[in-house]
């Protein structure tokens, strides 16, 4: 009898099949939602899918619960927690309707760091929950303690939940330029990351094993280090890297959900969690493989950062050619063939629509106009590519990097506009760059580059200078994007 009990506590109990089959539905739709934002054509229908999965995640949860009185029936919530549930979600809805209308398309990589701070709160939260209060989470065993498979999956999603927050706010700091984009090197620090994460499964172990008298040290201290953890992994890491670590925080704020659902006996978000890991996971590693870098490095930390690299030193004048928006209009209508390169620059000034038009303008000229994207232009993935369909730019016009590299050596203009660090050569040649092997597009094959930039006294997110800059065959366009590329519009009017 008391081994029936443990097995009831430790699984919840059984599951009503209906509410097993909505949870059902709803990972299917969060798999559409996936396969949807897979691509720009049906990112929208992708997002909808989502919605509707959330949706009836969220409905089935509140209108079914496991009373430990019998928990062979599913009852409605009473009127009273049903209304406090129903307005803290409104809240919630109104400060998300809010940030949504007003944020910028360009701070779009600090939210979503935000947003995954969150989810790591959450889980924190819900994990001292499930341990302050066992009895409403239906963890007490025939012993009157929490079982350990119960602690296990508390204390792993505590941890995963903490890391994923103090991470998320480092991440955010550093893409809102709340804090240096260049990477902080501590003495000894893959010593202490390593030291530090032994210590947390240590103490996830022996927090599964104690008494009930002995857990409150033990869960303290795991959280704390998880805390620090999280901050540690994230200081070191590059500017130029930051959008592979957005994917990863948030592949980390899956897994922490997914703990949590384990935790709450909850099947909906075990699948959503499960589902937002591995894709963020899977996410990182094709980064990764696209920039070059180790996806063991990325969880580690510090991965894009060196102790020899040379990030961001001052380097002496050197002499450059700058040209007017007329230059530029008049060469542009002289070539065949333009590649684009769009960079954060361009998200900034909301040239994008601009850029358009003047597309537009040279095809009808005869010139063959073609986008360049980078799989970390714009600090986070796919952040290019949701601006130029913002100004409806045709999808098969765009190309990732690998399937227009080679095409510059045959490009008459190279239009760089707002990137930097994607076409930096010193990621092929000096050893000493902290973007040293991360694949850039080869412009300086191209017979002529436009480079838009505001001053020459700036440099790329991951602080180092551009030897683009000083080619012969490249022309300064320095002003606000934007400006600039309604300036070469009229011109070619």
């Amino acid at each position: 009898m008391a081994m029936q009990t443990a097995e009831v506590a430790t699984s919840h109990g059984p599951v009503n099949p209906w509410v097993a089959l909505a949870y059902l539905v709803s990972g299917v739709f969060f798999i559409l939602a996936l396969r949807g934002l897979s691509s720009p054509a049906t990112s929208r229908t992708g997002n909808r899918f989502g919605m509707i999965g959330m949706l009836i995640a969220v409905v089935t949860t509140l209108v079914t619960h496991v009373p430990t009185s019998d928990l062979s029936d599913y009852e409605v919530i009473s009127v009273f927690g049903l209304g406090e549930i129903l307005i803290a979600i409104a809240i919630g809805a109104i400060i998300g309707l809010v940030i949504a209308r007003r944020i910028a398309m360009t701070a779009m990589p600090e939210l979503v760091a935000a947003f995954h701070s969150l989810v790591g709160l959450a889980a924190v939260l819900v994990g001292w929950a499930a341990y302050l209060n066992p009895g409403a989470f239906n963890l007490i065993t025939a012993n009157g303690g929490i079982g350990a498979v119960s602690k296990v999956e508390m204390g792993l999603g505590i941890a995963i939940g903490a890391i994923t927050f103090s991470g998320s706010v480092i991440a955010f700091a550093k893409l809102s330029g709340r804090m240096s984009g260049s990477p902080i090197l501590l003495p000894a620090r893959h010593v202490i990351n390593l030291g530090t994460l032994a210590a947390i499964v240590v103490l996830t172990a022996l927090f599964a094993m104690a008494g009930p008298a002995e857990t409150m040290p033990l869960i303290i201290g795991l959280t704390v280090l998880a805390f620090l953890i999280g901050f540690l992994l994230i200081i070191p890491i590059g500017g130029a890297d930051m959008p592979v670590v957005v994917s990863m925080l948030n592949s980390y704020s899956g897994w922490a959900a997914a703990a949590m659902g384990f935790t709450l006996g909850n099947t909906a978000m075990i699948i959503t969690g499960a589902l937002v890991g591995s894709s963020g996971a899977i996410l990182s590693y094709i980064m990764c493989r696209a920039m070059n870098r180790s996806f063991i490095s990325v969880i580690a930390g510090g991965f894009g950062a060196d102790d020899s690299a040379g990030g961001g030193e001052a380097k002496e004048q050197r002499p450059y050619k700058q040209g007017s928006a007329a230059d530029a209009a008049f060469m542009l209508e002289q070539a065949e063939k333009v590649i684009i390169i769009p960079g954060y620059g361009m998200a900034v000034a909301q040239a994008q629509h601009a850029l358009r038009e003047m597309a537009d303008m040279l095809e009808e000229k005869g010139v063959e106009v073609k986008y360049a994207i980078h799989p970390v232009a714009g600090r986070m993935p796919g952040h290019m590519n949701v601006l130029l369909a913002e100004a409806q730019v045709p999808y098969e016009n765009v190309f990732e990097l690998e399937d227009i590299n080679s095409e510059f050596a045959q490009a008459d203009v190279a239009f760089i506009i707002g990137a930097n660090d994607v076409v930096n050569p010193a990621a092929k040649t000096d050893k000493s760059s902290p973007i040293y092997g991360m694949p850039v597009f080869d412009v300086d094959k191209a017979k002529q580059v436009f480079f838009i930039k505001r001053s020459m006294g700036g440099v790329g997110y991951a602080g180092v200078d551009n030897d683009v800059f000083y080619m012969d065959q490249t022309m300064m366009l320095l002003s606000d994007a934007k400006k600039m590329v309604e300036e070469i519009v009229k011109a070619l009017d």
